[in-house]
């Protein structure tokens, strides 16, 4: 668990649904940030396939970091 908590910070400690809507939006902001970065680079030929990569790779760090956050609301994870 404490590896879990090493790589996804932000996705723990939270209290109330305040947290949580307020994590789950800066989870989101990130993405939509890194997104348009992306969408940028891939217009560069040789840097399309690893900007999908690291797109793909984006998206499902964001949808791992929120359900652990729901989890840890829920107290489900301890």
């Amino acid at each position: 668990m404490e590896t879990i908590k090493k790589y996804f910070p932000l996705s723990f400690g939270i209290k109330s649904v305040v947290d949580l809507v307020i994590k789950i939006i800066i989870y989101l902001v990130i993405s939509a940030i890194v997104g348009v970065l992306i969408n940028v680079l891939s217009h560069i030929p040789v840097i399309n396939l690893l900007t999908g990569l690291a797109g793909a790779l984006l998206e499902l760090y964001i949808l791992i970091g929120i359900i652990l956050a729901v989890l840890d609301f829920f107290k489900i994870i301890k």
